[in-house]
């Protein structure tokens, strides 16, 4: 496929020079060098380029993208050069896998500009990038070759041939960077929840509501989720797709994110009666009842689900319908001597609606997981490494009976993926931070195989939001839990939120 030539964009590239040129990039951070040859001089403790270096190298840049051909071939060079040094660094220097995450924009295809991301990437010392391909109803794909049932992210005239995923790659790739595709898993957004031919596919809850009306109505943080159902065929089929279509473009590494449900507000943020289990959609129920093991199973989970709780006269009766059947009996069910043993009505409906109670709980998660495994069978067919991103608790409990309204149970996700936790608790210092990093360890035990990458929010050189600075997070999970070797950050726009406003708000002529 021949690319199209980008026509140069003069008003938006004299924002993005004034940035590249006189931005720092931490505070501080790159006047303390590495001790060593004088190859390496040039990099501090973090492997982190020195300014002048950065300075160098983004003038040779836009030389280069300015016609200047010698200006081009010393620049290219001199990325190759840094390349080296900075996979000699990380290979000695502790986490030997740094990662940043990022979000691209269409103004990414103006000439020169992917080329000056990537450096930033490099110049920080990082050797991976985890970019956002799929995210808030929309998919990083070319609008010309996109098979998908999501709108492209790059919408402008001229540019319909442009694949700004595959090209972020290559840039990457050339620069020593790991590149992952970074997408959302359940959470569809709002343009496929909008869809009239998608509206079977969204979640419900036993209210009335799908996840789109749940979140337009205030319940939830974000207007713009839309959670799909994962028990329905149609959902699976168009996310595989789409990840199918993301795969063709070799990325290092494919990483699945929101894999769980909507987490409400306030009270809401708990799951405590089935109502409030996404568990309403007609995929979900059907595949809820044939958990039932025999007719008075069925029934009564029936009822269940119907009322969202059990009547004695529901006991009663299912015995009078199928009086030659034993105990009702459903998935998981363990018969008990107490469930055996005759016992009073009104004990009797209280034990079984507890054990339904628990049987709506584990389908719930039970669905999110047999999703996950099934959207990351095309990754997992090619050989390229997959991971899962996750809250550590978002697989608590509440209280007696009740539970994390995101369902998110970690814990039993696939064990060949990779886990990249984000710990993002908020303290004022990193001990909370830790807590977090340690409930992830402990729960996989003595797992050799279990690969845990956390990723900690923040920015170099100082603190922010509450947050300390991200040399401190890492030191403190460095001495904490010193087998683990790869952390990422979230994300390049929190550290450069000057370049990424210019970068998402400029316009594609």
């Amino acid at each position: 496929m021949r690319v199209r030539q980008i026509p140069f964009n003069r008003k938006c590239w004299v924002g993005f020079s004034s940035i590249l040129v006189s931005t720092s990039l931490v505070n501080g951070l790159l006047s303390t060098p590495l001790m060593g040859g004088s190859a390496q001089a040039q990099l501090n403790r973090y492997c982190q380029l020195s300014q002048s270096i950065i300075n160098q190298k983004e003038r040779l840049r836009q030389a280069a993208f300015q016609g200047d051909e010698p200006a081009r071939r010393e620049y290219e060079e001199l990325v190759k050069r840094h390349s080296a040094r900075l996979h000699n660094c990380r290979s000695r220097t502790w986490p030997n896998q740094q990662a940043i995450w990022v979000r691209l924009y269409p103004c990414d295809l103006q000439s020169g500009l992917l080329e000056a991301l990537m450096d930033r990437i490099v110049n920080l010392g990082y050797n991976q990038v985890y970019v956002e391909v799929f995210y808030s109803g929309q998919v990083l794909l070319p609008k010309a070759d996109n098979p998908t049932v999501w709108p492209s992210v790059v919408q402008a005239q001229g540019y319909d041939g442009r694949d700004l995923l595959a090209e972020a790659i290559a840039k990457g790739q050339q620069r020593g960077l790991q590149v992952y595709a970074w997408l959302f898993t359940l959470n569809f957004g709002y343009s496929y929840g909008r869809r009239s031919d998608r509206q079977q596919t969204l979640a419900r809850n036993g209210y009335g509501q799908d996840t789109l009306t749940y979140s337009l109505s205030g319940a939830s943080s974000n207007s713009e989720e839309a959670f799909v159902d994962p028990y329905n065929p149609q959902a699976l089929q168009d996310f595989q797709q789409m990840v199918q279509a993301i795969v063709q473009r070799r990325p290092d590494g494919v990483l699945f994110d929101y894999i769980r449900y909507p987490r409400g507000n306030g009270s809401a943020s708990v799951a405590s009666q089935v109502g409030d289990l996404w568990i309403y959609g007609n995929a979900a129920q059907q595949a809820l009842f044939r958990r039932a093991l025999n007719n008075k199973g069925l029934e009564l989970i029936r009822r269940f689900l119907m009322r969202g709780y059990l009547i004695e006269a529901d006991v009663e009766e299912v015995e009078q319908l199928y009086p030659t059947e034993g105990e009702p009996l459903w998935q998981g069910r363990t018969l008990s001597p107490i469930s055996i043993d005759p016992i009073p009505v009104a004990q009797r409906r209280l034990l079984l609606q507890n054990e339904l109670w628990r049987l709506s709980v584990a389908h719930a998660v039970q669905g999110v997981i047999d999703f996950l495994d099934r959207a990351a069978q095309p990754v997992q067919q090619r050989g390229i490494t997959t991971g899962a991103v996750f809250f550590p608790g978002g697989n608590e409990s509440v209280g007696q009976n009740g539970y994390d309204s995101r369902l998110q149970h970690w814990n039993r996700f696939p064990t060949w993926m990779t886990w990249h936790p984000m710990v993002y608790a908020v303290c004022g210092h990193t001990q909370c931070i830790v807590e977090e990093v340690r409930r992830v360890l402990n729960q996989i035990g003595a797992s050799a195989e279990q690969q845990v990458k956390p990723v900690i929010a923040g920015v170099w050189g100082r603190s922010i939001r509450n947050r300390p600075a991200l040399e401190s997070q890492m030191r403190s999970i460095q001495q904490t839990a010193p087998q683990i070797n790869a952390i990422s950050h979230f994300s390049l726009s929190w550290q450069e939120p000057d370049f990424d406003r210019v970068r998402k708000f400029c316009q594609l002529q």
